[in-house]
Parts: C-alpha cells; sequence; structure tokens
C-alpha cells in the first residue's frame, strides 16, 4: 500500500530553513515577522497588517515587538541592512510558537496552514532536542560529581601509598646501614641473668 502524503511534503520549504529563523530571544524561541512572511510568500506590512486587524488574538505571550537593543544585536549578529539603506523602519515583531499556530487563521490561505504545519513540526522537534539535551546535561554532571568523588579518593589513596613508600626507604636505609654501636671504653660489667 502506497504510504499516504501529506500536504506539506510537497512545499518548497526545506526544515533546516525553518530551524534556522527560530531564535531565543526573551528566554522563548521565536520567529520574526518577516521571515514568516517569506515562508508565506506575503509582504511583511500585509503580514503585520492582518495581525493588527486581529489584535486580541495575540496577547504578549504569543506575540512582541523587539526593542532597539534586541534588534541591533540581531542586525549585528546577521549583518541585515540599517534603516537608511531600504531596511526596515520599525522594530520587528517576534512570534512565539503559539503566535505562529495562531497566524494560519489570520492569514486564512492554504499555503499559511501548510507552513504552519511544518513550523509547529520543527518546534517540537526542537523541543524535544532540548529535553534529550537536558538529559544528556544531566547524565555529564552526574558522572562529573562522581569524578570529583574518585579524583579525592585516588589522592587520598595516592598520599598515603607515597607515605609508605617514605617510611619503606627509610627503613631500607636503617638495615642497610644498621648503627655502628660504640665501644665503651672503660671496664665492662657483663649483664647478669
Amino acid at each position: 500500500m502506497p504510504e499516504k502524503k501529506s500536504p506539506t511534503d510537497h512545499l518548497p520549504v526545506p526544515v533546516q530553513l525553518i530551524e534556522r529563523r527560530i531564535y531565543l530571544i526573551r528566554a522563548e524561541k521565536v520567529m520574526l515577522d518577516s521571515d514568516l512572511a517569506e515562508l508565506y510568500q506575503v509582504p511583511t506590512k500585509s503580514l503585520n497588517l492582518a495581525v493588527r486587524r486581529n489584535a486580541e488574538r495575540f496577547p504578549e505571550d504569543f506575540m512582541f515587538q523587539l526593542t532597539k537593543e534586541e534588534y541591533e544585536n540581531l542586525r549585528f549578529q546577521f549583518e541585515t541592512s540599517s534603516s537608511g539603506y531600504g531596511g526596515r523602519r520599525y522594530l520587528p515583531y517576534a512570534f512565539t510558537e503559539q503566535g505562529v499556530a495562531m497566524l494560519s487563521s489570520v492569514l486564512n490561505s492554504q499555503r499559511a496552514v501548510q507552513v504552519n504545519i511544518l513550523i509547529i513540526r520543527v518546534f517540537v522537534r526542537l523541543r524535544e532536542l532540548l529535553a534529550t539535551h537536558k538529559d544528556l546535561a544531566r547524565k555529564i554532571e552526574q558522572l562529573q560529581a562522581a569524578q570529583e568523588d574518585h579524583a579525592v579518593l585516588i589522592a587520598l589513596v595516592s598520599k598515603d601509598v607515597q607515605t609508605l613508600a617514605k617510611n619503606v626507604a627509610k627503613e631500607f636505609r636503617r638495615l642497610k646501614n644498621p648503627r655502628r654501636r660504640r665501644l665503651r671504653i672503660g671496664f665492662h660489667v657483663p649483664d647478669e641473668k
């Protein structure tokens, strides 16, 4: 039986492209309005207009506008154009996973629905990877703690071995070169038993 294809199988959007457009801002994984508009194949202005018309669907935990510092940090990080040379003239909006999901209902196009399915799958995959990395980090921390305990024990054993070696060497020297008794000068009385 042939495998059923999902509607997202024929989209010209590679998953890696979506993954590279997810940023960590304010401890949230977000996508910028311009990146989403490009994926949906609509102008950024149209996307933001649709969002403004449906503002009640986008609370702060779904979408927020970047501060100037956050935007400058992104701009320097990714070398985007400045506002003086045809770039953005306003601060971009960042959409969380829930905000991206809400966008498909606002844009109301087949492509928006298909791209949203892909984006949500990428967010889920990133969350799973993060959980796996947390498990690995916890295991590494446990191994490091055990290693530190073993290092302390090895240091103690090593110190005891060095002390024992010094004492053994001292005894060998004493046995090898016994002290010679000096002969007493004068009259000796034999020990009585």
